[in-house]
């Protein structure tokens, strides 16, 4: 029986009284402050609450709603004319349906967030910032509040906004493809809008408001990829700026997040297996904040509140594991529970244990096989499971063509990530659409390192056990073919990121089960990038990936599954590979060494092998600009596809006319 982590869910109950603003504000120490409110608070009496299944992440959280398409093509927001409105009767996937169908070509460039607060939506329109009435909303009918370009960034885009809880200010961070650098800009809303601070460098950031009525903005400052520095600043009459807390721990980061009945904005801190969060009254942002549990490692929570009720959602397994601050009191639950009991949906970044399954359109949920797509009527979803070398059951998805016949012969696309607690992303993207159409498999590996199963199969594919995702991997592809999913000759995969250490590892232990491969900013020198304490992310990630500068046992593990150490004179697959120039998660100078190292290899062995033999091509495309993966990267999409086809010998000249459809080039 497959193993699982559970997660258990602590109900605390409290009442706490306004203790009046602070009159010293200064920066937060590193203390305990639950004694100082010991005898403040009055328990309640506390009851069983049911487990909560199938959290959002972080980026999902519940201010924000469904996207808003947008195109930077002109610098002012242009009106569209009038529509025809849809028919009422007409059914919910028709409708999506005929709007796809229908949507301007550069709509499918970028995606921004929207936000709705008290009666207006916010969100980007053209190369602004707007907001308009909420029953307006689809009517073109906005009011522009702050122009992107301004900023003088290269096609700028809204990645983030938060509204002041009366509406005075908007904050936005925004940001462009070619960097993960950002800015963010604080509106102050009246007939006139105009920009009343610019901070650089902003990663989270969230309003309260405090006794006196004043918007309080919390926000964190980003340096070389590390959240470390916790901000408040005011605005107006009242205008100051100051560093509320530092977290000197450069293993940790910080991130903040609203309560979503936005009564406490909770200041997390946080690395890949432990985490420490601080309660800031959003009625009384000056008094010191609250220390719910100090950080024990290996010990995960995270925090809610509805109804004087603080939910804490934590992987530990017994009561006396987690030690309440001595003002509370809790209990735990299970996470076989029954989730229809669930108060309310919580946010956090983890989830209960639970079988993958595929959310699609419209909120439907796919998980048995054989189901039709609500949207194009034209392809089916289907899971299916492989048997790993240690009998563990691996979930795939996977999206063909509804009137494909002989699958054996149809090419295959396989999708794998494997790191971090983090789902395999399987988001709409016209190219994934465009190959559907053109006869193509698309499958997704949930291996173990991922999070599809929670917290246990991710800890199953981590540090010592990162061989495991590589079994996975494998078995996924077998088994594809197995079961009459395409064959070896016609088998393509793909990843991105810390994916290209299985994708990597899998060239170099069995490259007959593919016959192309697209990396795109791969993690490919894992040993010696963990070695370098200089690089930024290194110490953070030490929880995942291990310690082998100061543990041998890590360091020769690592050797036996990383990409570049496991580089050896054999036939491997053709491989096209993304880098960005200034990429900073993961360093070009990697990519490089690995790419000249491969070459190297295939040359040595295609000389042994002699006349005839057809060595694979090795494509190194570097891509100017910072950031660490541009999805919407027309030049970048149009190179890879191009490639598979390339190298499977087929005809493009469809699936690029039908990229058109949704593409600008």
């Amino acid at each position: 029986m497959q193993q699982k982590t559970k997660l258990f869910l602590q109900v605390l109950k409290y009442s706490i009284p306004h203790l009046g603003k602070c009159m010293q504000k200064q920066p937060l120490n590193h203390c305990n402050f639950a004694d100082h409110y010991c005898n403040r608070i009055k328990l309640k009496k506390y009851h069983l609450t049911k487990y909560l299944q199938n959290k959002p992440k972080i980026s999902e959280l519940a201010r924000n709603i469904p996207s808003r398409s947008f195109s930077c093509k002109d610098l002012q927001p242009v009106k569209q004319e009038n529509k025809k409105p849809l028919p009422e009767n007409m059914d919910a996937f028709e409708k999506v349906r005929t709007r796809l169908e229908t949507q301007p070509q550069e709509e499918y460039e970028i995606i921004n967030v929207e936000v709705k607060h008290g009666g207006f939506v916010y969100y980007q329109e053209g190369c602004c910032l707007v907001r308009s009435k909420d029953e307006e909303a689809d009517n073109d009918n906005y009011e522009v509040l702050f122009n992107l370009e301004e900023l003088k960034l290269d096609q700028p885009f809204i990645d983030c906004i938060r509204v002041a809880p009366d509406e005075k200010y908007v904050a936005a961070k925004i940001r462009t493809e070619d960097s993960e650098a950002s800015t963010c800009v604080v509106i102050k809303l009246s007939d006139q809008p105009v920009m009343e601070a610019s901070f650089p460098n902003v990663s989270s950031f969230e309003w309260v408001k405090d006794e006196e009525d004043e918007d309080v903005l919390f926000y964190t400052f980003q340096r070389n990829l590390r959240c470390n520095d916790v901000y408040r600043a005011t605005f107006g009459d009242n205008k100051r700026n100051e560093r509320f807390y530092t977290e000197k721990d450069p293993s940790y980061f910080v991130f903040l997040y609203l309560t979503k009945d936005s009564r406490f904005l909770t200041m997390n801190i946080m690395n890949k297996m432990t985490s420490e969060v601080w309660l800031i009254d959003g009625l009384s942002p000056w008094d010191p904040p609250v220390l719910i549990q100090k950080r024990i490692h290996g010990v995960l929570y995270y925090v809610e509140h509805r109804d004087d009720e603080l939910y804490i959602l934590t992987n530990v397994g017994e009561p006396t594991e987690f030690k309440l601050p001595p003002w509370a009191c809790g209990f735990i639950m299970d996470t076989n529970s029954d989730p229809k009991n669930c108060p309310f949906q919580l946010c956090s970044p983890i989830r209960p244990p639970k079988y993958y399954t595929y959310k699609f359109a419209e909120g439907k949920l796919f998980e048995e096989t054989g189901h039709e797509d609500p949207i194009t009527k034209t392809s089916r979803v289907l899971r299916l499971e492989a048997k790993s070398k240690d009998g563990k059951l691996v979930p795939m998805t996977i999206f063909h063509k509804t009137d494909s016949e002989d699958l054996q012969k149809k090419p295959l696309l396989v999708h794998v990530y494997g790191a971090y607690g983090m789902d395999l992303k399987m988001n709409f993207r016209p190219e994934r659409r465009v190959l559907v159409d053109d006869g193509w498999i698309l499958a997704y590996c949930h291996v173990r390192g991922g999070g599809e199963l929670g917290l246990q199969w991710h800890a199953d594919g981590r540090l010592t056990k990162k061989l495991n995702g590589l079994a996975d991997l494998e078995a996924c592809i077998k088994t594809l073919h197995g079961q009459g999913f395409s064959q070896p000759s016609l088998t393509t995969l793909t990843a991105f990121s810390a994916g290209g250490v299985l994708a990597g590892a899998l060239c170099n232990s069995n490259p007959e089960l593919l016959r192309a491969v697209t990396l795109e900013a791969p993690f490919l020198d894992v040993l010696n990038t963990m070695m370098d304490t200089t690089l930024p992310l290194t110490l953070e990630e030490l929880e995942e990936w291990g310690n082998p500068s100061s543990d041998e046992k890590h360091k020769n593990y690592i050797k036996r599954y990383c990409p570049y150490q496991n580089i050896k004179p054999q036939h491997y697959p053709s491989i096209h590979i993304t880098a960005y120039e200034n990429d900073e998660r993961v360093p070009l100078k990697g990519v490089v060494s690995y790419t000249e190292k491969l070459k190297e290899a295939i040359m040595e062995h295609t000389k042994d092998t002699g006349e005839g033999y057809q060595a694979p091509n090795i494509i190194l495309d570097i891509q100017p600009g910072g950031n660490h993966v541009i999805e919407d990267s027309h030049k970048k999409i149009t190179a890879q596809i191009k490639f598979l086809y390339e190298e499977l010998g087929l005809d493009s000249t469809s699936v690029f006319e039908d990229l058109k459809k949704y593409l600008k080039f």
